[in-house]
């Protein structure tokens, strides 16, 4: 069907809409039009920009490919050179440096593209920091957000794995993603359903060089941010021995220690320490970026 034409059938059911339902429901039909077309027109726009732009011999498909919101409409119409399995396999890649901080790794266990409810990932957790729940919510938390970046077609990923290795089943509900820059914006914080909201770091908020620290404030929350060779860690800026800031603190090797009371914390392993335990956030380094989630009992939790 020509452009046209489908513009005259749009226009065509809008007003058949109108009669049979009222206009607030041709109001609210108009304004879905206009959305879907920003969505593909700003898909069109990166899509001519990204081959505009493409060094000689480029391969097309990378270069589409490259850029999410392009991506994510390749995908959504079966045209993605990729298929499902070989996504998340690159997604999982990108938080194993991050699981490794955890003393984790992650399998998968199956993937089910038929499921009722829509593609459904099984995955194992292993080894995710012994005795810590909040550890492996944060792991289960960047794996979550990984997948949903890469293969947005994943309706719901199941995660099989505690710290003591017991099958303990839990359910992650990946909610409808888009590109945090795709028309419309990210999701409002505080959107029902969503256990943790995802923030872009500028460049000023991070640690200059390696073995630096630094504190950024990202939604109202105080986050300490730790630079080790080859890898960045967040967590919240609270010693849980004192509940001193850790803006003071000293790096000793890979060992964080409070300047208020000297506990100290290992960086590399989830912020484990004798004393206490450093409560460790969601990040995710890519590509030049750098994202950190907050969940929402921290988003509103005191300093």
């Amino acid at each position: 069907m020509a452009g046209q034409e489908t513009g005259e059938r749009m226009g065509a059911l809008l007003d058949e809409l109108a009669q049979r339902a009222g206009p607030e429901a041709r109001d609210v039909a108009d304004e879905l039009v206009r959305c879907l077309m920003e969505f593909y027109g700003e898909g069109l726009a990166r899509a001519v920009r990204l081959l505009r732009s493409a060094p000689d011999g480029a391969d097309p498909l990378a270069v589409l490919t490259s850029d999410e919101l392009v991506s994510d409409l390749l995908i959504l119409h079966d045209l993605h050179p990729e298929d499902t399995a070989t996504r998340v396999g690159r997604a999982l890649d990108k938080v194993r440096p991050y699981l490794g901080s955890h003393a984790g790794d992650v399998e998968v266990t199956g993937l089910d593209l038929e499921a009722a409810d829509g593609p459904t990932l099984r995955l194992r957790l292993r080894g995710s920091c012994d005795g810590c729940p909040s550890s492996t919510q944060t792991v289960r938390w960047t794996i979550e957000e990984a997948v949903a970046r890469i293969a947005p077609e994943v309706a719901r990923i199941e995660v099989e794995g505690t710290a003591d290795g017991s099958p303990q089943p839990a359910l992650l509900q990946i909610l409808p993603h888009r590109p945090d820059d795709a028309p419309g914006g990210a999701a409002p914080a505080g959107e029902p359903g969503a256990a943790a909201r995802w923030y872009e770091l500028g460049l000023h908020a991070l640690p200059a060089g390696e073995r630096a620290t630094g504190v950024t404030e990202v939604g109202g929350r105080a986050l300490l941010l730790v630079r080790l060779p080859g890898q960045l860690y967040a967590y919240r800026d609270r010693c849980p021995r004192c509940a001193a800031g850790l803006a003071p603190a000293v790096l000793d090797g890979e060992l964080l220690r409070c300047a208020g009371c000297g506990a100290a914390f290992d960086v590399r392993r989830a912020g484990r320490g004798e004393e206490g335990h450093l409560e460790p956030v969601p990040l995710l380094e890519e590509n030049g970026s750098v994202r950190v989630a907050l969940p929402g009992e921290l988003l509103g939790a005191g300093p």
